[in-house]
């Protein structure tokens, strides 16, 4: 409670940048200078205040209570070099400055830049409307004002006014405007409708390089994780490891079935990327992992014939799998390239594409693609590979697997952390994919470490199905991770609206 003309205190906290609220510095470790009042009445901090980095500073300003302060200088900044480098440095990073009076926060813009990001400016005027019900404080703003290019060698006067209003807000509601999330969306408006994610708003929807590999990756990741989902819902309903075969029949009979999932997806997005080449996209969607595993497969069956190894594949199931891919995983994905372009086809992007690509600035070597991408599937690696032991064990030694609940648990948690990897880094399919390499490359510890395989056909039967095996859960992670950062990256730019 406050008697009129009874001396109120602003007090000077921390300044930092906007995106990083827990970078904070002490606001006069950049150059502003101080009022003329010198010595204040009364001082507090509580221990919570010490341990959350609150300095507070008397700001040097003469304020008293229902007691108006017309415009006037209260400091100078003599302004050398040092000191404009300071101020730059903190308007390019967006520094915002926090204040108290009365307990109340205050923020407060330390400056800004031109269009060009050329010249600088400095805030340099205060306007404080202080809000009072009887002898209580209950509302502060600040306008800042008195915009002033930061010049070397040149002074700088820094000003203040302080006008008192009656307010009917009461003292016990008077926090209440701090908890509402409108308060602070001005503030961030303040700082530029561009910045940061919101500059690559023109060429973040922009087709990629190469629209019709991609696109049919897409599609092929699409159906593995269909068929991966329905398998294993299978299996947990009827015991398929009870029966001889029984798994990698039930497989490709779901991966033939799930042929139009592969062709929506991929002819959709294919579609919405402008490409004209529908047809060849399909084909190229229907038969890369069917040429993949088929290509494998005859390879080592040649292997498996030499050796006279039963493992070798009779001539008549290798006619019957082509007419798989001819006469049922071709016509089905025909059907869902048709529905995907009809149905998703057209592009809906909520930012308009630039004509002309902006230009990628350096950047540190760890923040190269190529960098990035090998890094990325270390996480999503990591939340699988107890699982890879047990699958590995079974499939390569004497072990039945039969925690298909497990397994499920294990995909979901895969593709939680697959989309949040490559929501963070955005080279999503890329990013994503790369699981496979560490997959892989855990396929030739355990050859060596946990079997006691030897020779040419042990080794390139081990080998050639683990690259198949790796490239399948690699296709499914990026365009897990692709669908899953595409999503996204369309909310965030729907709700800016910045076009």
């Amino acid at each position: 409670q406050y008697q009129d003309k009874e001396e109120v205190v602003l007090w000077m906290n921390t300044v930092g940048p906007y995106h990083n609220r827990q970078e904070t510095y002490k606001y006069f470790s950049l150059p502003f200078c101080v009022g003329s009042k010198k010595s204040i009445s009364h001082y507090h901090e509580t221990l919570g205040e010490a341990l959350q980095g609150v300095e507070l500073e008397f700001s040097g300003l003469d304020i008293k209570f229902k007691d108006d302060v017309m415009p006037g200088t209260y400091c100078e900044i003599d302004l050398d070099k040092e000191k404009r480098d300071a101020f730059v440095y903190a308007i390019k990073n967006h520094y915002w400055y926090q204040m108290y009076i009365d307990d109340l926060p205050i923020w407060g813009i330390v400056g800004e830049a031109d269009e060009n990001g050329e010249d600088y400016y400095l805030w340099t005027y205060k306007k404080l409307e202080i809000g009072f019900n009887g002898n209580r404080i209950v509302d502060v703003n600040l306008t800042s004002e008195g915009k002033v290019k930061l010049v070397p060698n040149t002074k700088i006067q820094m000003s203040y006014s302080v006008k008192w209003k009656k307010s009917d807000v009461k003292f016990e509601d008077r926090f209440d405007k701090y908890l509402d999330p409108s308060f602070f969306q001005h503030r961030d408006r303040d700082l530029g409708d561009e910045y940061g994610w919101k500059q690559v708003h023109g060429d973040v929807f922009r087709p990629s390089s190469h629209p019709l590999i991609f696109s049919s990756l897409i599609g092929s990741g699409c159906q593995i994780f269909a068929v991966s989902l329905i398998v294993i819902i299978v299996a947990m309903i009827e015991d398929l490891y009870t029966e001889r075969g029984s798994m990698l029949s039930t497989a490709i009979f779901v991966y033939a079935a799930t042929s139009p999932v592969n062709g929506y997806f991929g002819g959709s997005l294919y579609a919405r990327q402008g490409g004209r080449r529908w047809i060849k996209q399909m084909f190229i969607g229907a038969f890369l992992i069917p040429a993949m595993v088929c290509g494998t497969a005859f390879f080592i069956n040649f292997i498996a014939i030499y050796y006279h190894a039963s493992r070798a594949i009779p001539f008549g199931t290798m006619v019957a799998v082509c007419c798989i891919c001819f006469f049922v995983i071709l016509p089905l994905n025909l059907v869902g390239t048709i529905l995907g372009r009809n149905l998703s086809g057209q592009p809906n992007f909520p930012c308009r594409v630039n004509a002309v690509p902006r230009p990628i600035p350096e950047k540190k070597w760890f923040m190269e693609p190529a960098v990035i991408v090998c890094l990325g599937g270390i996480l999503p690696f990591g939340s699988i590979f107890i699982e890879m032991y047990f699958i590995f064990t079974s499939f390569w030694a004497y072990k039945i697997y039969y925690v298909y609940g497990f397994m499920m648990l294990v995909l979901v948690i895969l593709c939680i952390v697959t989309v949040c990897v490559t929501i963070v880094q955005w080279t999503s399919f890329l990013s994503a994919a790369s699981t496979a390499i560490y997959v892989y490359m855990y396929s030739f510890y355990y050859y060596f470490f946990k079997t006691k395989m030897y020779g040419l056909f042990q080794t390139s039967f081990y080998f050639g199905y683990m690259a198949v095996f790796s490239t399948a859960l690699g296709i499914m992670c990026g365009a897990i991770g692709y669908m899953g950062t595409s999503a996204f990256v369309r909310k965030i730019y729907t709700n800016v609206k910045i076009d």
